[in-house]
């Protein structure tokens, strides 16, 4: 086996997704020499639409790749509409509030293909090696134990060795080498199976709710509704895995049945047909999608997006998380390649847990949410409780669904307490039968609630971090530590420091 470079790379990517291309490019902009595999090449087919304004007015922007967005014409995305709970009437939350002023309270939805194929090339023009049709095999590892490098498998067959002073895993939810890192755990309580399909012509909402994510439940489950365009829409179904006996009959015999049962998306598919064609011509499913890692990273490797943890579809929070994880990781790789005096453990440890936190988060609310009878009331109260804040009900509600939230940590220390703390919380997504207060729901491992926090200001700060980031660079406002003895990010962004 050849050993591709006799010097190593800093940093080796494996996976071009827009986690990948997000952290290589973040390592590339410093100076670090960087390479990244792609298993497929690109465009190719992924599915996760529906992005949030947190990507798109925080880590595009750093990125620089704004005007590429813009140019690509993707459909504006205000907010998302519901059809669940009490109410017979769909609701509308809107990302613009207080929280998320005017000319940043949008998202878009896209096609995965082309936004991915957008980040790629961006990383490329920041002076990543790309190389696709590069299937990683496993870890090249030194005598120690420590990850310096990747075996390769090539388009010709052969197999190579590069090495790297450290490697990141961005494979996504099918990684090959997360195992490798630690155990995959999945949630009980997210257990659900997602038939997925496309459509044409399909209905809007009205204006200017046109661009939103319709999201509706019904008795088997709930159903996602995402306008890609004018003409093309994503329509998927998700399920208990108790009742994925149902899609025996065939997918489409099922999602006919699925349709059925959801009054507003069968009146929304009366003048649509779907796509049978290419790339969106065929029916997809994806099962046991929730989960997490018990270890984000170990000596040489990182794990960052869906390779290390994804939660639900329903408030898109994929690429957030892959996009977030990957600025995390970047200022811990970025500190390490400078030569700066914070150790290895103290900046990764910071990464991972930032990344816990912000995933804790959305899994938390998620856990409410599938509260079929709760109101909508309900809903905005429970992210109020999750966020440890005073603040409005609505605008907490907000900030978190529009992936900019973020709370203290979860008081769990290993991944199995994390979801055993919640298991039978809430109503089961297959039972549908409430508990009364949801006042339980939120407890640490101690066994003791989570009260008001006592530093709302610094919450307030991280939450809006990312933007701030974007906007002002150098010039936005002193930070502090999330946790005691924890690191802040540097004055440019792209590295950690200690506080002074």
């Amino acid at each position: 086996m050849n050993v591709g470079y006799s010097e190593p790379f800093d940093l080796i990517v494996v996976g071009g997704g827009p986690g990948g291309a997000t952290l290589a490019a973040f390592v590339a902009m410093q100076g670090h020499k960087v390479l990244l595999l792609e298993r497929e090449r690109f465009p190719r087919y992924q599915i996760g639409e529906s992005l949030l304004p947190a990507t798109i007015h925080g880590i595009c922007v750093m990125l620089g790749v704004s005007e590429d967005l813009k140019k690509a014409n993707f459909m504006i995305k205000k907010g998302g509409t519901f059809r669940w709970g009490k109410d017979a009437v769909p609701w509308t939350f809107n990302f613009g509030s207080a929280v998320l002023p005017g000319p940043i309270s949008y998202a878009y939805q896209v096609e995965r293909s082309k936004f991915d194929a957008i980040l790629l090339e961006n990383a490329k023009r920041k002076g990543v090696e790309i190389r696709e049709c590069n299937l990683v095999k496993d870890f090249l590892r030194g005598e120690d134990g420590r990850v310096v490098g990747v075996i390769v498998a090539q388009p010709d067959g052969s197999e190579c060795a590069f090495k790297a002073r450290y490697v990141a895993d961005a494979s996504g939810n099918e990684s090959r080498l997360a195992t490798k890192v630690g155990e995959r755990i999945h949630s009980e309580f997210f257990k659900n199976v997602a038939l997925f399909c496309y459509y044409k012509n399909g209905m809007r909402l009205a204006p200017p709710n046109e661009g939103n994510i319709l999201c509706a439940a019904f008795n088997d489950g709930w159903f996602w509704y995402i306008p890609l365009s004018s003409e093309l829409t994503s329509v998927g179904a998700v399920i208990s895995h108790k009742h994925a006996d149902k899609l025996k009959d065939g997918y489409e015999t099922a999602m006919q049945s699925f349709i059925d049962s959801c009054a507003i998306v069968k009146e929304y598919l009366k003048p649509a047909t779907r796509v049978t064609e290419g790339n969106y011509g065929k029916f997809r499913v994806r099962k046991d999608y929730s989960y997490t890692n018990t270890r984000f990273w170990a000596p040489g490797v990182v794990l960052i997006g869906d390779a290390a943890c994804f939660i639900d579809p329903v408030f898109s929070s994929g690429v957030h998380l892959a996009t977030y994880s990957a600025l995390l990781a970047a200022r811990s790789i970025n500190t390490r390649l400078s030569g700066d005096r914070i150790d290895e453990r103290t900046c990764f440890d910071e990464f991972e847990r930032r990344y816990r936190r912000e995933y804790g988060n959305f899994y938390d609310f998620l856990l409410a949410f599938y509260d079929m009878h709760q109101d909508k009331d309900s809903y905005f109260w429970t992210a109020r409780k999750i966020l440890n804040t005073e603040e409005k009900a609505n605008d907490a509600f907000i900030r978190l669904v529009a992936g900019v939230g973020s709370t203290s940590e979860p008081l769990y220390a290993r991944t199995e307490d994390f979801f055993r703390e919640r298991e039978g919380v809430g109503d089961t997504f297959q039972e549908w039968s409430g508990r009364g207060s949801m006042d339980d729901l939120f407890q640490t491992s101690e066994n003791k609630k989570v009260g008001p926090a006592s530093i709302l200001n610094e919450i307030k700060r991280e939450v809006l971090q990312i933007e701030a980031q974007a906007i002002l660079g150098k010039r936005r406002a002193k930070e502090y530590p999330l946790f005691v003895g924890g690191l802040i990010p540097s004055k440019d962004g792209f590295h950690w420091s200690r506080p002074s």
